[in-house]
């Protein structure tokens, strides 16, 4: 009889391996499920995104100093959230109003930007356009007036006031999701770890542990270049060039850095035409060749490897395939998106393949 029972038993290993096989197929259509919903919705990612980011960043500074000071955590996210008030405020009103006073010489310079770059194009020759033949100052004319008739139809200033309406909603939502964040920023993270099964959990934790240094160090490292590109577009632009919009072109400098590659290669082109544009002999642009150099090569010999470290290099090939498939896809949140996300693929794959590499090797007899 005893034989009998214990032959009705399960074979030992097989609930587990059963429990493990659901767990598998439960966390692909969990994931899935999570991709389709935030393709659905990803025009409201933005606001999301961003205060997100910027809470994950402070996240260690207010542990630290909920350590340190022994204060409730919630009375120190609030003050962070305050100071970080304090400083967008500030940086508003140092840099609004230059910007605004640059955004209008940019507009009233427009013709003759435009005109000196068709002058440098055709010369004192003339294309036929449209049967007409015209010259780089009609050339000219005729874009500048196109777009103003572009910017002045009816349907697109409606388009431009929606647009700036769904900015400042923004703002605000960004404002209220960032304070939430600092404030639940842990109780989040584990609410987001708890629709994963509960028997992988303790790998997901694992490898969380290994993915948020390396993220850390990309996000902080990524400030870092940031302001330091615009700081020094502007020094190199403004008081030692001494070339026009010198604010909008350093702001633009350090945003498109954020795009590898391509970003940089944009920002160097377009103050390289304005510097040639108010170029007054061979010696000024010299100097902003020497200028552009010597800001690329601080950048990637010095400040880029010392801010994000080697754990956040990825292949370049790599890198435009992400931001492509992120703006794709998602918009401006997926390429904000697009490294980090390489990042954390490539970190948890290196840790199931050595893991699953471990217990493949056979035991040495």
């Amino acid at each position: 009889m005893n034989d009998s029972k214990e032959e009705q038993l399960p074979a030992p290993g097989r609930d587990h391996e059963h429990v493990d096989r659901i767990s598998s197929q439960t966390t692909i259509f969990v994931l899935v499920a999570i991709l389709f919903l935030l393709y659905a919705v990803r025009w409201i990612l933005l606001p999301f995104v961003l205060s997100g980011l910027l809470a994950y960043i402070c996240t260690p500074a207010i542990e630290w100093l909920r350590a340190r000071t022994g204060v409730p955590r919630a009375l120190v996210a609030t003050g962070v959230f305050l100071l970080l008030l304090a400083i967008a405020a500030l940086s508003a009103q140092i840099l609004v109003p230059p910007l605004i006073a640059e955004s209008t010489r940019v507009l009233t310079d427009l013709q003759k930007v435009v005109e000196s770059l068709a002058g440098g194009t055709l010369g004192t020759k003339t294309i036929s356009v449209f049967g007409e033949p015209m010259d780089a100052a009609q050339v000219s004319q005729a874009v500048v007036t196109a777009l103003r008739n572009w910017l002045g139809d009816p349907g697109r200033m409606a388009l431009f006031g929606g647009v700036a309406f769904a900015s400042v909603f923004g703002l605000f939502l960004s404002l209220v999701l960032l304070f939430y964040f600092l404030l639940n920023g842990p109780e989040i993270a584990q609410g987001l770890l708890r629709l994963s099964p509960p028997m992988q959990r303790p790998l997901l934790h694992h490898i969380w542990t290994r993915v948020d240094p390396v993220l850390k160090r990309y996000f902080v490292g990524v400030v870092v270049v940031v302001a330091y590109a615009a700081s020094a577009a502007y020094v190199g632009l403004g008081l030692v060039l001494g070339i026009p919009h010198a604010v909008i072109l350093a702001l633009l400098t350090g945003v498109l850095e954020m795009i590898p590659m391509v970003g940089p290669g944009a920002a160097a082109v377009i103050a390289g035409i304005v510097a040639v544009h108010y170029a007054t002999g061979v010696g000024p642009i010299i100097a902003y060749a020497i200028y552009a150099a010597a800001l690329r090569l601080s950048i990637d010999q010095l400040f880029g490897p010392l801010a994000l470290g080697t754990a956040a290099r990825v292949h370049p090939v790599l890198v435009i395939f992400c931001f492509l498939a992120g703006g794709l896809l998602f918009g401006i949140p997926g390429v904000i998106l697009a490294i980090p996300v390489a990042l954390t693929v490539k970190v948890t794959l290196a840790i199931l393949y050595d893991e699953s590499t471990g217990r493949a090797e056979p035991k040495a007899r």
